[in-house]
């Protein structure tokens, strides 16, 4: 799935034609972006706000290299496997984005992507005692690799998050590098550990990779799809920021079926 610059700035159909894409594939790559942090930033402000975190520092918006400037495995060159951000929020953003600004003397550094809830609808058929103890038992995150910040959730949460009223599958929170505490007696903790390990074979069988380039910034939601890298050499320039996942479906909805819709859905609850 892909877009052109050019239409997502020009009108807000070039907007619902974007949400639409990354609503339906869960990812979305925009074509002929200038490779700058300007640009990539008031593309991602034609969605929504960005938000502030810990991380960012132009109002949430990220423009960093390798440096080890953040305790955090973004600020390496080495690989990251499949994850979803912000699994020590509360509320993790909806919509993150990645633009690869340049990168010099090296090579690697490929981007993967896996769609975590085609993984889970495998996961449900072949296991579904794994699958009910990834959605009932909370696990604990953290972020605490900065100097004056440990920030952690109001509460533990399961890896996979249902809709209380309907059951339906909303939300991914995987992320073993910030994993902390799993809410199991002792004697159960191994049946969370075999589910664990055949949820990380499951999503293998979903991996897509391809290379970021300057001009092409990648979007997805992080509630659905989770993100990968290959170790890199050499030094890379990446920028990007998150939305909240209440302002991307928002802005979803009304360029897409317009604000009528969206009251009269309402009132019908």
């Amino acid at each position: 799935p892909e877009v052109k610059y050019e239409q997502v700035m020009e009108s807000d159909n070039g907007v619902a034609d974007w949400l639409m894409k990354i609503r339906s594939y869960g990812f979305c790559y925009v074509d002929g972006c200038p490779s700058t942090p300007e640009a990539t930033k008031e593309l991602l402000e034609k969605i929504a706000f960005i938000r502030n975190t810990h991380y960012g520092k132009y109002r949430g918006f990220w423009d960093f290299t390798s440096d080890l400037s953040k305790g955090d495995t973004a600020y390496t060159d080495l690989a990251i496997g499949p994850h979803t951000d912000n699994t020590y929020f509360t509320d993790p953003a909806g919509l993150q984005m990645f633009h690869l600004l340049s990168h010099e003397d090296g090579e690697g550094g490929m981007s993967g992507l896996v769609d975590g809830f085609a993984a889970a609808s495998e996961l449900s058929r072949e296991f579904p005692e794994d699958y009910r103890t990834l959605s009932s038992v909370n696990v604990h995150c953290h972020a605490s690799g900065n100097d004056g910040s440990s920030i952690q959730p109001a509460t533990g949460f399961p890896v996979l998050v249902h809709d209380h009223r309907y059951n339906h599958l909303i939300q991914i929170r995987w992320n073993p590098a910030d994993r902390a505490q799993v809410d199991v007696p002792v004697d159960e903790v191994q049946n969370w550990y075999r589910a664990a390990r055949r949820w990380t074979e499951t999503l293998k069988k979903y991996e897509f990779w391809e290379q970021l380039r300057p001009g092409r910034p990648l979007i997805f939601d992080n509630w659905r799809a989770l993100h990968a890298r290959t170790a890199f050499t050499g030094k890379r320039r990446m920028c990007g920021g998150y939305i909240n996942h209440d302002d991307y479906i928002s802005r979803f909805k009304s360029t897409n079926w317009g604000n009528s819709w969206m009251l009269e859905t309402v009132s019908l609850g």
